[in-house]
C-alpha cells in the first residue's frame, strides 16, 4: 500500500480540522486585543499565548484519533465509519461557533452552552472510540480536559462580566 493511499484519510482530517478553526481564529484574533482585553478574568485564566498551541496539539490528536477509527472501521463496517466522520465534523463546526458566539457576539453565557453540547459531542465520540480503538479513546482525553477547563474558564467569566 502506497504512503497516499494509506495516509490520505489522515492528511484530509487534519486538513479539514484546521480549516474549519480557520474562521473562528480569525474572529478570535481581532477580539482578544480589543473587547476580551477589556473584560473581567479569573485569576486562573492562561495566558493568551497559550491557546494557540493548546489547540493546535488538540486538533492533531483527535484528527489522529478519528483517523484511527476510520481506519480500523473502512474494511468491515463502513458505514459506522462514515458516521463517525459526520459526528466528529459536526462536532468541530460547532466548536468553531464558540469563537464567533463568545468573541464575535460576546455571549459568554451562550459561549458556555456551546461548550457543554461540545462536551456532550466529546464524550460520545469517547464512548464510540473505546470499543473500536482504545488509543483513539486516550488521545481524546487532553481534549475532554482542556474542554472542561474551557468551561469552567467561560463560566467564571461569566460570573464576572
Amino acid at each position: 500500500m502506497s504512503f497516499w493511499n494509506k495516509y490520505k484519510i489522515l492528511i484530509l482530517t487534519l486538513f479539514l480540522t484546521y480549516v474549519i478553526s480557520v474562521p473562528a481564529g480569525i474572529v478570535t484574533g481581532t477580539s482578544v486585543s480589543t473587547w476580551y482585553a477589556t473584560i473581567l478574568r479569573p485569576s486562573f485564566s492562561p495566558p493568551n499565548w497559550i491557546f494557540g498551541p493548546v489547540w493546535t496539539t488538540l486538533y492533531a490528536l483527535m484528527s489522529v484519533a478519528v483517523w484511527n477509527v476510520w481506519k480500523e472501521l473502512q474494511n468491515h463496517n463502513h458505514s459506522l465509519a462514515k458516521n463517525i466522520m459526520i459526528i466528529y465534523y459536526v462536532h468541530l463546526l460547532i466548536g468553531a461557533s464558540w469563537s464567533f458566539v463568545f468573541f464575535g457576539l460576546h455571549h459568554i453565557g451562550y459561549a458556555a452552552l456551546i461548550i457543554v453540547v461540545i462536551l456532550i459531542f466529546i464524550l460520545w465520540l469517547m464512548k464510540l472510540y473505546f470499543s473500536i480503538s482504545k488509543l483513539s479513546f486516550y488521545l481524546m482525553v487532553p481534549y475532554l480536559l482542556w474542554s472542561s477547563f474551557a468551561l469552567v474558564l467561560n463560566l467564571s467569566i461569566w460570573k464576572l462580566n
